[in-house]
């Protein structure tokens, strides 16, 4: 019979399991984490974990904190099980398990965010870390800056003290911080998005500076954005990772599997202190950028290329794209003959080298990923991942065929159908939008392209515009399987 976690159950656990070694009745808090879904469990609060388990960062408890109404099922749950997690790791060799007790409270999820701006004010927080997705920074994908005038941003702008977003809330938290003197904190993005320090900085500082122009000025001196590249591959949690729990012993119910590389890059710019991280495999760097270009562009970017033909074609996991002949083949020449010609090494590692990693990564059977959830929000993704490098490829007319050929996949999926008929419910924010522009492409292709919010001036290029509907056209003629084939048969040219 599994044992229900708790802090009490932990001494019944199977000897296999590894447990906190610390006393977690002495940990304080010392972290806001906004969004603390399975990836945050399994990478940020996991090294603090770690960095516990050798006696060290008592201080720096994470708290959890959410902003929308299903996170409050979230905290429920966790508040349930004394908000311990159990970490399944899932490697091809073997599987092991850990529980990790970094986290130590989850603050109550309020309308107004009452009880997170409060938590955020309290003078033993340092550092507020969110994880809210690539598609939560209200950023306009056309002028790929922050989008002031949306709706709940203008709310907030109006409202400081009641605010709906999670940028209003660290605003109110801040003003609360200057006025009682408890001074700055460090504000970090864990989001794969470029330079996502930058663009969390360019949110809180205008969305401030809209009711607050001196709160602006003084968030913007005093407090600190790191940029931080992070990595690991977490599947959702779902029946199977229950019952694998349950296998284990353990009776959770919010496990989280993950593989077992894992990766953290971050710059050192911390205004009130941090963990020291750097003790357990946190790399503290000033090229952010090149590591998480690297990454961005070939593990997220690849993740795009392998998960909208997976969908279109029905395949269950990404570990089966891989080993489709042609899905996985279309990743490696895409990667290695449009994608690693924009990417700089990194040290230790080259660009054809991370190709090799990531297709390792990609592959492992016991990491089941879907297309579905890697696809998701392809709007952020796709305009965050891919354009970036299509438009360096056609600015230097290098080969990019295949990243078009990404692009009209993509296309072919929002139409909502797979080619065996089933139908693929919607995956994305704007899936209204995009569902219409893909169904007006089957007969006009550059119907998709003139959407200008996410193509910009890449849609009147005429090399992309001429590559994407020959392959759009070749899709609906002749299936996805027959574009893949004359793509990966063919011989680029530069």
């Amino acid at each position: 019979m599994p044992v229900r976690l708790s802090n009490a159950a932990l001494g019944k656990l199977s000897k296999g399991v590894v447990v906190p070694l610390y006393d977690r009745s002495r940990l304080t808090p010392g972290i806001v984490h906004i969004g603390l879904g399975n990836f945050h469990r399994a990478h940020q609060a996991w090294y603090l974990h770690r960095l516990m388990q050798e006696g060290h960062a008592f201080d720096w408890g994470i708290i959890g904190a959410g902003v929308r109404v299903y996170d409050r099922e979230q905290r429920r749950k966790l508040e349930a099980q004394d908000f311990l997690t159990t970490l399944i790791e899932l490697d091809p060799g073997a599987t092991s398990a850990e529980i990790i007790g970094s986290i130590i409270g989850y603050v109550p999820v309020e309308e107004e965010n009452g009880p997170l701006i409060r938590q955020m004010a309290d003078s033993a927080i340092r550092i507020v870390q969110l994880t809210v997705t690539e598609g939560g920074y209200f950023i306009d994908p056309a002028s790929n800056s922050f989008d002031a005038g949306n709706d709940e941003i203008r709310h907030d702008a109006e409202n400081p003290e009641t605010p709906h977003t999670v940028f209003g809330a660290i605003i109110a938290a801040l003003q609360r911080r200057r006025a009682t003197g408890v001074g700055p904190l460090t504000l970090q993005s864990c989001d794969n998005l470029q330079g996502n320090g930058d663009i969390l900085r360019e949110a809180v500082v205008t969305l401030a500076g809209l009711s607050d122009p001196e709160l602006a000025d003084w968030i913007d001196t005093e407090c600190t954005f790191p940029n931080s590249m992070v990595d690991r591959i977490v599947p959702a949690t779902g029946d199977r990772e229950l019952a694998l729990a349950h296998e284990i012993g353990i009776d959770d119910a919010v496990p989280v599997t993950h593989e077992s590389f894992c990766q953290w890059v971050v710059e050192d710019k911390y205004c009130a202190g941090r963990p020291a991280w750097d003790r357990v495999g946190v790399t503290f760097s000033d090229r952010v950028r090149d590591y998480e270009e690297m990454k961005i562009r070939i593990l997220n970017g690849g993740h795009q290329i392998l998960a909208n033909p997976g969908e279109i074609l029905a395949v269950e996991t990404i570990a089966d794209c891989m080993a489709h002949p042609l899905i996985g083949s279309l990743f490696r020449k895409v990667a290695r003959e449009e994608i690693i010609a924009h990417v700089n090494p990194v040290p230790d590692t080259a660009p054809e080298a991370y190709v090799d990693l990531v297709d390792r990564r990609f592959s492992n059977p016991m990491i089941v990923d879907t297309p579905r959830r890697v696809a998701f929000d392809g709007s952020s993704r796709h305009t965050g991942f891919i354009l970036p490098v299509l438009r360096e490829a056609l600015g230097c007319a290098a080969p990019s065929d295949g990243l078009a050929l990404a692009e009209a996949l993509w296309c072919r999926m929002c139409a909502g159908t797979r080619e065996d008929g089933t139908v693929i419910k919607p995956n994305d924010p704007f899936w209204p939008q995009l569902h219409n522009a893909a169904c007006a492409a089957r007969l006009d292709p550059l119907a998709w392209l003139d959407q200008g919010h996410l193509y910009g001036d890449l849609g009147g290029n005429r090399t992309f515009a001429a590559a994407f509907s020959k392959w759009l056209k070749l899709i609906w003629e002749s299936g996805t399987e027959t574009a893949m084939q004359a793509y990966i048969g063919s011989r680029q040219k530069a």
